[in-house]
């Protein structure tokens, strides 16, 4: 289905992003992974993914808070495949504080990485999937892009803001080939959440299984976890015929989260 085509995932070596960039590669595209830590077993876990189509794996370790490793991400894609077709903002961090306890820099660094970035990637690919009067923009936001929760200014903040620069893009390229779209998980089990877990868990003084029950319960009706598989399914579907005009959503996979 996505034969000769190329995406680029942010913050893909492990979690949402990984989930997404083998839904990916299982349909045939090309993957430009990025991201920190160890990658060759990412790396390996696409190529597994893609092998029947034969699909190739690159990887840039830009940091999605400076504005010029972007610019070189994007430059080295375009270099390797020719153009960027699919692009998925997915690259996230997050800190838990007050609004008057919350560090400065670490708002800033929220704002950054989880909204400033997808505002780079998306100038710099949109010229090219113009061009070929086909591209899609799929925006990892979060059911906090729709709602909001105590003790995350800057991730709620940056969140609605991924939602509002969905829309504004998808508008923009309304009448084109384009389209631009936005994922809002729920509780997804990452690494970032795990720690949200284990923080529940030593608070309480109760096991990691209890612990997810309580953050399941506080917030998400189904009490369970969406999978980074079922969220690659969700970006495969924006990528088809079938979301040709899909446009400028903000598509909660949420487990009934928003709809209380």
């Amino acid at each position: 289905m996505l034969q000769g085509k190329t995406a680029l995932v942010t913050g893909s070596t492990s979690g949402i992003g990984l989930g997404i960039a083998c839904a990916l590669a299982q349909r045939g595209a090309n993957i430009v992974l990025n991201g920190f830590g160890e990658v060759d077993g990412p790396r390996a876990q696409v190529l597994a993914a893609g092998e029947h189509a034969g699909v190739r794996v690159a990887y840039h370790g830009a940091d999605m808070g400076r504005a010029a490793e972007i610019e070189d991400m994007m430059q080295y894609a375009a270099g390797q495949f020719g153009r960027v077709d699919i692009l998925v903002n997915n690259a996230g961090i997050q800190h838990v504080a007050s609004i008057q306890d919350f560090p400065p820099e670490r708002w800033d660094a929220i704002i950054a990485i989880n909204l400033t970035s997808a505002f780079h990637t998306t100038r710099l690919a949109l010229p090219a999937m113009l061009a070929a009067n086909w591209g899609r923009v799929i925006n990892v936001a979060s059911v906090h892009g729709l709602v909001a929760s105590a003790q995350k200014s800057a991730y709620v903040a940056a969140k609605h803001g991924i939602v509002g620069l969905t829309k504004v893009s998808a508008l923009e390229t309304a009448t084109t080939g384009v389209t631009c779209n936005a994922i809002c998980p729920g509780w997804v089990l990452t690494a970032l959440v795990q720690k949200q877990v284990d923080a529940k868990a030593e608070q309480h003084g109760v096991s990691n299984e209890e612990a997810k029950r309580l953050l399941l319960g506080e917030k998400e009706p189904s009490m369970q976890f969406t999978t980074p598989e079922e969220l690659g399914e969700l970006a495969a579907f924006f990528c088809s015929p079938a979301g040709n005009n899909v446009r400028g959503v903000a598509w909660n996979m949420d487990g009934g989260w928003a709809a209380q």
